[in-house]
């Protein structure tokens, strides 16, 4: 008896080997819904045929997405729990800046929330990448993607420092390096104005500081449509002064908003005036 109840421990020692027991791969989901317009992007670059159901509003805004065309086939949502729940989701995909009472009512409906952080570099670029391949089951298109995005930034990171330019958007706001829009003025080959003064990180920027600087290149905010005080400072006789006689760029949102690869269009967008300048009399 004795020896027959070994056999069998034996047995089930052997059947409870690491390994053997490998839980079932959970399968990707079939319904996601993302309410940021950073996660809109990479989940319509990345998302299975029919996977992604809806996608915010701003998604189809061509001011601010870089896939507004993409977006329009698909239903928008407007970061409501609401309409998110009848929309019967069983994965949504947020950003740092969604709605904290949304992500709150979801997590109480027992709706899975993903939440991505904000890219302010490269390595969030990439990290994001990867991650929303593993939420959607989609791993090797993110590689994929990755590996593009890696031989693309391979060919435009070769500028060396040169040329100073100066962000500068609504209300005097600049950026430095520790921030997405200064990423892409450092691989454009350009030094920071805002990292000269102590701003790495972005904060405001007197026009008086701006002018001492003087920077080689202006790279201004856009102008949104309709009467904004915020903006009223970009068109100031001093700003206009600055600007005279050199080359400007204008930031073109869609581009520099989010981190997805369409950063690098706005990276050659910058190498291209920085050959201006290097050409200028």
């Amino acid at each position: 008896m004795v020896r027959r109840l070994g056999l069998v421990a034996g047995l089930l020692a052997g059947l409870i080997l690491p390994g053997f027991f490998q839980p079932a791969a959970a399968e990707p989901p079939r319904r996601v819904l993302s309410m940021n317009l950073c996660t809109d992007q990479l989940a319509m670059m990345l998302a299975a045929p029919g996977q992604l159901v809806s996608v915010s509003y701003l998604a189809q805004d061509p001011t601010a997405s870089a896939m507004a065309d993409q977006a329009a086939r698909l239903p928008v949502n407007h970061g409501l729990a609401e309409e998110i729940f009848l929309m019967r989701p069983d994965l949504v995909l947020a950003g740092a800046w969604s709605t904290p009472e949304t992500i709150r009512l979801l997590k109480r409906l027992e709706i899975p929330v993903e939440m991505f952080p904000i890219e302010t570099d490269i390595a969030g670029i990439r990290a994001n990448i990867r991650r929303m391949g593993e939420v959607l089951g989609r791993e090797a298109q993110a590689q994929a993607m990755l590996a593009r995005f890696d031989a693309d930034l391979a060919r435009l990171a070769d500028a060396p420092p040169g040329p100073r330019a100066a962000l500068y958007m609504a209300n005097g706001y600049s950026s430095g390096r520790d921030s997405l829009a200064g990423q892409i003025v450092d691989l454009a080959g350009f030094d920071n104005i805002a990292d000269e003064l102590g701003l790495p990180a972005g904060g405001t920027l007197a026009l008086e500081s701006l002018l001492l600087a003087d920077p080689d290149l202006l790279i201004e905010g856009r102008r949104y449509d309709g009467h904004a005080r915020a903006q009223e400072m970009l068109d100031h006789p001093a700003l206009k002064a600055l600007s005279r006689g050199r080359p400007a760029e204008v930031i073109s949102d869609p581009d520099w908003i989010c981190g997805t690869p369409f950063i690098l269009r706005a990276v050659a967008g910058l190498r291209d005036a920085r050959l201006a300048l290097r050409d200028a009399p």
